[in-house]
Parts: structure tokens; C-alpha cells; sequence
């Protein structure tokens, strides 16, 4: 996030138009997004250590070499691809893994573990205006270069742990017919995708990769897919023109770096309080819903930020923004996981994030395009707000519609069943009403011999 307070820099040193500079920031977000199914690839297959400390070696050289960049081409391979891939590697694990060690409240355990987004926008947006400062934007890339080397720190002292829902798999793997019984032997003592120290068959790794992306064709995926691709669209131009839609209305570059950190804060209270809310009895069977408000309601923020242009507007702005943004995206594991199973979430958040890559590409530059052409940011941000809109109605009108669906099946279910009731009940009747007409008719041949016998 705290890229886009680099986009004036470069705009300004290299003399390009919005949409190009804009490419930067799309294409980090395309690339982290887009290779997300390959850090749960690594994850999965090598360990989330292993994953996450080559991402921070990768990100770290990225930012670095882009401190050298004399075109914006440079940029676009240096801090757009490499970095790009380095948070890819990072990301998915280590979300993926609080889904494993926590279950009953999950949601708080998701906020609090994304608010760390929220914490290094607070801090690194006046850091890294002040940097920019001191130093120039090529001394600023180089010393971000220099911290990011900590994710290999963070990936150190990760300590991932085997589920309950992953020894059933492997017990069904060893099921098949195609399995030797010496590979059976030695997956006895591992998981299905344990660290590959032997070289499986081929039809080993076609059934883990088969099981692993099952949930494709679930449709409450299907339609989480198609919401999140339209969310993914009007989230991102936001992070990337703020800082310079606050500069053209008049906002020293100081607040505006300010309306970032203030985004960032309050993103952690989203991301802590919506978790711990969802988390509560009374929340906790409508997290769905909740993850439509959020969404829906940073759409509404979008419509209205055009005519807010001057700072004390913009500040109730940041803060609205930055808590819905916290919310919604602290329910997304959440509600991955409540369609797809927490066995099947590192693959399924790999894939959501997948999703993220097409829309954080095109929507910086269709929106910095928009505002060359048209002179304003006005159609970027209406454009922005009612994409995330049309997510959340989606998804929406999905789940009504599924509700609906399940009542006239069970009122069904309860027609069948009332049938049952009735045929059985007629049946007894009459049987027994056969039964009685029986022991009537013994009785008159009785009373007719004995009359005769008279």
C-alpha cells in the first residue's frame, strides 16, 4: 500500500502519464495475487518456512534493484514482478496456517493476524515520506529493501502443524489400488503432501493435486469466485490515487501521507473488531452477511469520495474506508473456509487470491486512463464504488437464493413425509377395520350353527 506515495515520485522523474505510472502498483498487486496458488504449491509440498523465506529474499531484491531503475520498464520487472512474487510466497502460508491452530475463534484470529498490513501502512506512510525526503525515492526503495530481509525471520520461526482432516486424506490416498506397498509404507508415517524426499509416480501427484482443488466446482464457490473478481476491481485504484487525488484538491503532501497512515490504523480496528464481533453467537451464523456489509458499504465510501475535497472531509473518509476495508478482508479466509472446508483452505485461499491478479492488474490503469481522458478522478472512484456494490448484491441475491431453494425443498421434504403419515395411518385403519369385518363374519357363521344345531 505504501507504494502509492511513491507514484508522484515517479510520475514526476520520469514524466509519464497517470494510467503508465500506474502499471507499477497494478502489476505488484497482479503478480502477489497471481502466484498466491504457488506459494500454497510450496507450502503444501515443501513447508510454509521454506515458502516464506524465499518470498522475503525475493521481495527484498526486488525493492533493491529498483532503487537502480533509470525507466519505467525497470520498475515494472524490479518492484512490480520480483516483489510481486516475493509477497505471493509470503502471503498465502501464513494466512493459510492461522486456519489451522485456531477454529473456535477463528475470525479474531484472522483479524489480528492481518492487522498487520494495517500497522505497517500506519507506520511505514509517514516513514516513507519522510525517507523520500531525506533520501530521494531511490534511497527510500533501498532501505525498504534492507527491512523486508525480516520476512525471512518471520518465516524462520513458523511452526506449521498437521490436522486431523489431513490424516483422513492420507488414509483415503492409501486406499487406491495404485499405490505400491512400499510407498504405502512410507506415507504411513508422513502426510499426503509431506515433504517430497522420494519421487512419488505420477498417478500419486494427479490424486493430491485432484483432492487439493475438489472445491472448484463446488457452486458456493463458483459465485464467492465471481464476487470476489468485481470487489478485487474497485478496491484497488483507491490505495493507488488517493495520495494524489488529496494533492490535487490542495492537501499538503504531509496529510496526505497522513490520510494514509490514518487508513492504516483504523484498518487494524477493523480487522481486530469485526473478527472478535463475528466471532459472537448471535454474529457467527451471519458472518456472510456481515462480509456483504462491509463490502457494500466501502462501495457507498467510493461514490461519495469525489465531492469530499479538502482534508478535514477526506479524514472521515480514511477512517470509514480503512474500517469496512479491515472487516471485509479479515471474513475472506472466514468465508472461503465456511464453503470450502479447512482442510481444502490453503488451496482455496490460493486460489482466491489468484482471482485478485486480473482485476489489481487492469483497474489502476483503466482508472488512471480515465482521469487523463476525462480531467477528473470522479468516474474512476463511481466506476470503483459501484463494482464493489455489484459484489456484494451478488453474492447477496446467491444466498437468498439458495435459502429460498433449501425452505421449498425442506416444505417438500415435509409434504412427502405428512403423505407417508397419511397412507400409514389409512393403511392401519384399514387393516383394521378388515380384521374387525373378519371376526364379525366368524361371529354370525357361530351364531348360524348354532341356531341350526337348535
Amino acid at each position: 500500500r505504501c507504494i502509492s506515495i511513491f507514484f508522484v515520485e515517479f510520475q514526476a522523474y520520469f514524466g509519464q502519464d497517470y494510467a503508465r505510472t500506474a502499471w507499477i502498483h497494478s502489476i505488484v498487486d497482479c503478480a502477489t495475487m497471481l502466484c498466491a496458488p504457488l506459494g500454497s504449491l510450496i507450502s503444501n509440498h515443501v513447508s510454509c518456512q521454506a515458502g516464506i523465506m524465499l518470498g522475503g529474499l525475493l521481495a527484498s531484491a526486488g525493492l533493491i534493484l529498483s532503487s537502480f531503475a533509470t525507466s519505467l520498464e525497470h520498475l515494472y520487472l524490479s518492484l512490480g514482478v520480483l516483489t510481486g512474487l516475493g509477497f505471493a510466497l509470503c502471503y498465502s502460508p501464513a494466512i493459510a496456517m492461522v486456519g489451522k491452530y485456531f477454529n473456535k475463534r477463528k475470525a479474531l484470529a484472522y483479524g489480528i493476524a492481518m492487522s498487520g498490513s494495517g500497522i505497517g501502512t500506519f507506520i511505514l506512510a509517514p516513514v516513507v515520506q519522510l525517507l523520500i525526503e531525506q533520501f530521494s525515492w531511490r534511497g527510500a526503495l533501498l532501505i525498504l529493501g534492507g527491512f523486508v530481509l525480516n520476512l525471512c525471520v518471520c518465516g524462520a520461526l513458523m511452526r506449521p502443524i498437521a490436522l486431523k482432516e489431513d490424516c483422513k486424506t492420507a488414509s483415503e490416498f492409501l486406499e487406491q489400488d495404485y499405490v505400491p506397498e512400499e510407498q504405502k509404507r512410507d506415507l504411513k508415517r508422513m502426510s499426503i503432501c509431506s515433504p517430497l524426499i522420494k519421487v512419488w509416480s505420477h498417478e500419486c501427484l494427479c490424486y493430491c493435486s485432484r483432492k487439493e482443488y475438489d472445491f472448484l466446482l463446488m457452486p458456493g464457490f463458483m459465485v464467492l469466485a465471481v464476487s470476489i473478481l468485481f470487489m478485487a476491481y474497485g478496491c484497488s485504484p483507491l490505495f493507488v490515487y488517493l495520495v494524489p487525488y488529496a494533492l490535487s484538491v490542495g492537501v499538503s503532501h504531509q496529510q496526505a501521507a497522513f490520510l494514509m497512515s490514518i487508513l492504516g490504523v483504523i484498518d487494524i480496528i477493523g480487522n481486530v473488531t469485526f473478527g472478535w464481533l463475528t466471532d459472537r453467537r448471535c454474529l457467527k451464523k451471519h458472518r456472510h452477511f456481515c462480509y456483504l456489509f462491509a463490502v457494500g458499504m466501502d462501495g457507498l465510501c467510493c461514490l461519495f469520495l469525489p465531492v469530499l475535497q479538502n482534508f478535514p472531509l477526506l479524514v472521515p473518509f480514511s477512517f470509514t474506508f480503512g474500517y469496512f476495508d479491515g472487516a471485509y478482508v479479515t471474513l475472506i479466509p472466514v468465508v472461503t473456509a465456511d464453503v470450502v472446508g479447512t482442510s481444502s483452505l490453503s488451496s482455496a485461499l490460493g486460489v482466491v487470491y489468484f482471482l485478485h491478479a486480473i482485476p489489481y492488474l487492469v483497474s489502476p490503469p483503466v482508472a488512471g486512463w480515465l482521469v487523463d481522458t476525462t480531467g477528473s478522478y470522479t468516474a474512476s472512484f463511481l466506476l470503483c464504488g459501484f463494482s464493489m456494490i455489484f459484489s456484494s448484491m451478488l453474492l447477496c441475491f446467491a444466498r437468498l437464493a439458495k435459502k429460498i431453494k433449501r425452505m421449498h425443498l425442506q416444505s417438500l421434504t415435509n409434504d412427502i413425509g405428512t403423505k407417508q403419515n397419511i397412507w400409514t395411518n389409512g393403511a392401519i385403519a384399514y387393516s383394521v377395520t378388515a380384521e374387525l369385518d373378519q371376526k364379525d363374519g366368524e361371529y354370525l357363521a357361530a351364531d348360524t350353527n348354532s341356531y341350526h344345531n337348535r
